[in-house]
């Protein structure tokens, strides 16, 4: 059960034929015959989208012939900083580039497939998403090969930042990764810290793992060490050190040390965050170290660290930029082979052991918390501390992707207040909203904290919060008086993501997703009911009017619990909402308090 029914049948999601069709379907029909005509978009193209198509040569090949990772590395930042330049007038430069996970591998002989454009351009810096797929001319098969998100800053010709123009968005796609952006910023600019935090809080000693392989191999002999004289070819247009060519001899130096560890060819299948400290120009030496920092079952992690210094003798070096990449060894039915144990050196060593197992199981986590499909069961995500950021990062985007979803039909109105539906193939989506007299921030802080629930919605009996994650998470554990098949009362355990506006215009955030945690079990009075994405967004429509929204998406298991009434909203949902606005009014002169 949703937390929609937590807040009555009114969320509804079964609804009634009309002439062989639903409801739904007569609204959108309705409300197509009566729109005024759109223009069309099958012409349309972003103007900072930039696409590059390469024949893979055996010059870019690997070992086993198939497209080097460095150079595809090349080719992403290329394409990326083209894209940037496009909307910023201006050259630009890499920041970062977010994790990547490769999916397939690229022959000699194939068409590599990159796009790249502007997703949302911050003050300063822009997110960059690229897509970069594969293309086999002789069968005409394509196939994704990775994605990728890019931070560029642009610099003006006195090496001073550039503010950038807004984004304005044109189509559905474009309107939700411009929203996610924003999301996708604030975990970036908190994943040092994450990290950090993570690793304080892991186990000083994590448990070995079983495996059939009982080879112990020491740190030392995979570690490399390689130095580059940057030249003009290794620069950009504006004389720094070409990022592209910086991550391809990162790969190529991690590659290195994989392959001591286990005296074969690896595959690189993830790459951790790249992160550029500082510029390097011609003229500077480039130092590169990689070490193997710990091995898994199937899979090893290679720390790399690039250094840029300008005479052998020069004793403060610049750090340039890190990464974790990880590897794997397949054999020959193309399955990960058991890889031995490590002996880490002594001292750091040791560190870089401890932390590389902390980052296994932050990764584990993100991987399991982003990649869930919905249609899975159980819908709620265990909690802890090692995923907390992803898991916020995952309840926000999933709510902000539902919000800019387009095809909302009208389905009932009534005074203030209307209801949408979107029917899609597992998911029926709820959007109720109403427009109030009322304060944005005001409004937004009453309803995020969820312990006032019982004083507006009738179907809540309790709202204990039970951890305060930090400012912007809560997880609470809901009673609801609505009675399951089961003849007893649902609850719930909800993680509640409140976010403010990146910039004008967006809106006020709350999103709510069920959690699992040890502390809050199942119990035998309660069925334990699962929210998959709710949630209040808000916007200030003008000085004094507030639009506030309430979304609701449901799976196919939930929707024999509600019934609505397609003619005008139902008696629940009206009086819940009723309910909600009077207790806004009534509080509309206390002052929220607001989390530290």
């Amino acid at each position: 059960m949703g937390f929609g029914r937590f807040i009555g049948y009114v969320i509804g999601q079964h609804f009634i034929s009309v002439n062989g069709r639903t409801a739904a379907a007569a609204a959108a029909t309705t409300a197509a015959e009566s729109a005024p005509p759109q223009p069309a978009m099958d012409s349309y193209r972003n103007p900072t989208e930039v696409q590059m198509s390469q024949i893979v040569q055996p010059c870019h090949s690997n070992h086993h012939g198939e497209l080097s990772i460095g150079q595809l590395l090349k080719w992403i930042d290329t394409v990326a900083c083209l894209s940037a330049e496009s909307h910023a007038g201006c050259p630009c430069v890499t920041a970062s580039v977010d994790d990547i996970y490769f999916e397939h591998t690229i022959s000699v002989g194939q068409v590599v497939n990159i796009k790249a454009k502007v997703n949302r351009a911050f003050i300063s810096s822009m997110e960059v998403g690229v897509q970069v797929s594969c293309e086999d001319l002789c069968s005409g098969q394509q196939w994704s090969v990775c994605k990728a998100y890019a931070t560029f800053v642009a610099h003006s010709k006195l090496n001073s930042k550039v503010k950038l123009k807004p984004m304005e968005p044109q189509t559905e796609e474009e309107n939700t990764e411009f929203s996610i952006a924003a999301e996708r910023r604030r975990m970036r600019l908190a994943h040092t810290d994450t990290i950090k935090e993570l690793i304080s809080k892991s186990p000083a000693q994590a448990d070995p793992e079983s495996r059939d392989c009982n080879v112990t191999i020491p740190a030392e002999k995979t570690r490399v060490e390689s130095v580059e004289l940057i030249l003009p070819p290794h620069a950009n247009h504006q004389g720094n050190t070409f990022g592209g060519q910086i991550m391809a001899w990162m790969e190529n130096v991690a590659t290195i040390a994989a392959s001591r560890l286990c005296n074969a060819y690896p595959t690189l299948k993830t790459i951790e965050m790249f992160q550029f400290r500082e510029p390097s120009q011609i003229g500077d030496r480039l130092q590169f170290k990689a070490i193997v920092n710990n091995t898994f079952k199937n899979s090893m992690e290679v720390g790399v660290c690039v250094e840029a210094y300008l005479h052998e003798m020069e004793v403060s070096r610049r750090h340039i930029n890190s990464a974790f990449m990880i590897f794997v060894v397949l054999n020959k039915d193309n399955q990960p082979r058991i890889l031995p144990m490590l002996k880490p050196e002594a001292g750091d060593g040791e560190r870089r052991f401890k932390e590389a197992s902390a980052r296994q199981k932050i990764r584990l986590d993100r991987r399991y918390v982003v990649c869930c499909k919905y249609t899975e069961v159980p819908l709620s995500v265990p909690w802890d501390q090692s995923n907390k950021v992803y898991l916020s990062y995952n309840n926000v985007s999933a709510l902000k992707t539902l919000v800019m979803k387009g095809n909302w039909a009208l389905a009932s109105e009534r005074d203030k207040f209307k209801m949408f539906i979107l029917e899609e193939d597992r998911f029926l989506s709820v959007r109720i909203e109403m427009t109030i007299c009322f304060n944005v921030l005001h409004a937004f802080l009453l309803l995020s904290d969820l312990r006032n629930r019982p004083q507006w919605d009738r179907h809540c009996a309790s709202c204990k919060l039970v951890q305060q994650v930090d400012k912007e998470d809560m997880i609470y554990h809901v009673i609801s008086h609505t009675i399951s098949e089961e003849n007893k009362p649902l609850d719930f355990v909800v993680l509640v993501s409140q976010r403010k506006p990146c910039s004008p215009g967006d809106p006020y955030v709350l999103a709510f997703r069920s959690v699992t945690l040890p502390t809050y079990p199942v119990m035998p009075a309660y069925t334990r009911g699962e929210t998959l994405c709710s949630g209040f967004c808000f916007w200030q429509e003008t000085a004094e009017l507030t639009k506030v929204s309430y979304y609701h998406q449901a799976t196919l298991g939930l929707l024999s619990y509600i019934t609505t009434n397609v003619a005008g909203l139902s008696s629940n949902f009206y009086r819940t909402f009723q309910d909600c606005e009077q207790f806004l009014q009534k509080n509309k002169d206390k002052v929220p308090v607001q989390n530290p």
